[in-house]
């Protein structure tokens, strides 16, 4: 059964943020978030189903940054993930 998981990230001056990962096939354009100017922070709900999902955000087309509050796992190119597991 999918769950609801939602994502939040802060980027001051940021333009745009993309959330990429397991769930998309890395696809940075698939799942474009939302500024919420209540929140100061971009936002976006998904749909998943249980299991691990490693993700990163896309910032402004060409800055790729992990979730400063999520936990992280090492990936092939020798840096990090974020990752969240759904129940």
């Amino acid at each position: 059964m999918k769950r609801a998981v939602s994502f939040r990230f802060r980027c001051p001056g940021a333009k745009s943020v993309g959330l990429a990962g397991d769930f998309n096939r890395w696809d940075v354009s698939d799942h474009q978030m939302a500024y919420d100017a209540q929140l100061d922070a971009w936002t976006i709900t998904l749909a998943l189903e249980p299991g691990r999902y490693e993700y990163k955000f896309f910032v402004d087309g060409c800055d790729w940054w992990n979730d400063p509050s999520g936990p992280k796992v090492p990936n092939v190119w020798g840096s990090e993930n974020s990752y969240v597991d759904v129940q």
